[in-house]
Parts: C-alpha cells; structure tokens; sequence
C-alpha cells in the first residue's frame, strides 16, 4: 500500500474540483476506512478495491 501523495504523483489518484481524491481507472471518489489503533487514514476505491494510506 502506498501513500495518497505517491498515488497522486503517479496518476492513480487525481483530485476534482472539489477537491475530492478520485481513483483514476474507476473514475470513483475514494472512501474513508478509519482504524482506531492505527495513525491515519486507509482510502479505499469501492470499485477496484486499491488502497492508499494516508497520513496526517
């Protein structure tokens, strides 16, 4: 899993108008799954199922 700056840089996450992390293949926003015992936040595409960490 790598992080939402490296995805960024990568092509496979591009931010919309409103700023909202959209996965490039699926064309779908991102989820949020939040862990209690871990710090930061997965972003999940419910299409594909890639996953990005992200951290902060």
């Amino acid at each position: 899993m790598e992080s939402v700056r490296k995805g960024i840089r990568s092509g496979d996450i591009e931010k919309d108008t409103y700023e909202r992390l959209l996965c490039t293949n699926c064309d779908e926003a991102l989820k949020s799954e939040n862990d209690p015992d871990e710090i930061g936040t997965v972003r999940v595409c419910p299409e594909c199922g890639a996953e990005w960490k992200e951290v902060g």
